[in-house]
């Protein structure tokens, strides 16, 4: 039963990890931080990297990969909201 649960908690990870991807395909289609919260996605990803770090710990596959592929997809949308933002910030200089 212990296995059939980590599977599935594994599986909600990947699950979560794709309702990141439409926010990172609109932030890369639009070229724009506008409407995105860099501290709500900057902390998102902090604890997924936290999430891993702890699935190291315990030697939990399902907690490191799913955290991985949660922390690709929000750290995208942090990553592309900061250099649009940044280079919406300099273009105002």
């Amino acid at each position: 039963m212990k296995e059939i649960v980590a599977v599935v908690f594994g599986f909600g990870l990947l699950c979560n990890a794709l309702l990141f991807v439409p926010q990172v395909l609109a932030v890369w289609r639009k070229k724009t931080d506008e409407g995105i919260s860099l501290i709500t996605f900057g902390g998102f990803s902090v604890l997924q990297l936290i999430g891993i770090v702890h699935g190291v710990y315990q030697k939990d596959l399902s907690l490191i990969v799913g955290m991985a592929a949660s922390f690709l997809s929000c750290g995208s949308v942090t990553a592309l909201t900061f250099f649009y933002r940044l280079r919406r910030i300099r273009s105002m200089d």
